[in-house]
């Protein structure tokens, strides 16, 4: 896959906690547009992998880039040029230094990648309308009136649209979800990250989460979605990466990855989950 149709691109991502290793050497890429699923067993990396995308979590080395930008650092190129000039010529992007951005600036990368988390993390003391309006308001300036048309819009995207002066604690697992869904939106974000959208649900509930997110993706939302839900990821996936042990054994279409494995590790996971 070439870097041009990518939205993400990971490069040789490590990360370690303590002496735990997590992520070892990760490398993937995710076309505009498409979807994709990340299986694997509890500590696999799925999460973290997911968090680097975002820098909730610091790559120890290697590279996370979003629509061509980096996540969380600026490479500084002019220096390595004039190094590389220096030295007769030679390699530019090897020579660059990379600098954290300042955390302001982060913050800015972020509202371009939508994050929904397994726990919904609404805030309990606003009415679901404010949940959806606070950052798009806050973040990126937009004028309140303006941002409650947009939220009440996208309630009714997601089939909540009687809830928007409910408060979270009112609602089922499921209809938190969606509104955490909806709050994601809010920010016309570039990208959507999922982790594990419906694991804390009901079992009765996740199809009414699953559902707004196929939705998501027959309208061609660039999403990476970490879940054990099989079947999603078979209707759903354009890519189904399978890691374990921090690194990815496996990957290709759902057809290919779910129905003729090639890796043992792989073969057996699906044995246990099928």
């Amino acid at each position: 896959m070439s870097a041009q149709g990518a939205m993400v691109e990971i490069r040789s991502v490590h990360k370690s906690f303590g002496s735990l290793a997590v992520l070892n050497g990760v490398d993937l890429r995710v076309r505009t547009g498409e979807v994709t699923v990340v299986l694997g067993p509890s500590g696999s990396g799925k999460s973290t992998l997911l968090r680097t995308i975002n820098h909730l979590e610091k790559a120890d080395s290697g590279s996370v880039s979003v629509d061509g930008a980096l996540v969380g650092y600026r490479r500084d190129d002019k220096a390595a040029a004039r190094r590389a000039s220096r030295k007769g010529g030679g390699g530019r992007r090897a020579g660059s230094k990379l600098y954290e951005l300042r955390e302001r600036e982060i913050l800015r990368q972020r509202t371009q990648i939508g994050f929904v988390f397994q726990n919904f993390h609404l805030f309990p003391h606003l009415t679901v309308l404010e949940n959806i309006t606070e950052a798009p308001v806050a973040a990126l300036r937009r004028p309140k009136k303006d941002a409650d048309k947009a939220a009440r819009a996208l309630l009714a995207r997601v089939g909540l649209a009687d809830k928007a002066d409910a408060y979270p604690t009112t609602l089922s697992g499921g209809q938190q979800q969606r509104v955490a869904i909806a709050r994601a939106l809010a920010l016309e974000p570039k990208l959507l990250l999922f982790d594990e959208p419906t694991s804390a649900l009901d079992p009765e509930l996740v199809g009414e989460v699953l559902d707004v997110i196929k939705d998501l993706a027959h309208q061609g939302t660039t999403m990476v979605v970490v879940t054990h839900e099989i079947g999603f990821a078979r209707e759903v996936a354009d890519t189904v990466v399978f890691m374990d042990d921090g690194r990815i054994v496996e990957q290709g279409p759902p057809g290919e990855v779910l129905d003729r494995p090639r890796h043992e590790r792989t073969k057996s996971f699906l044995s246990k989950v099928l």
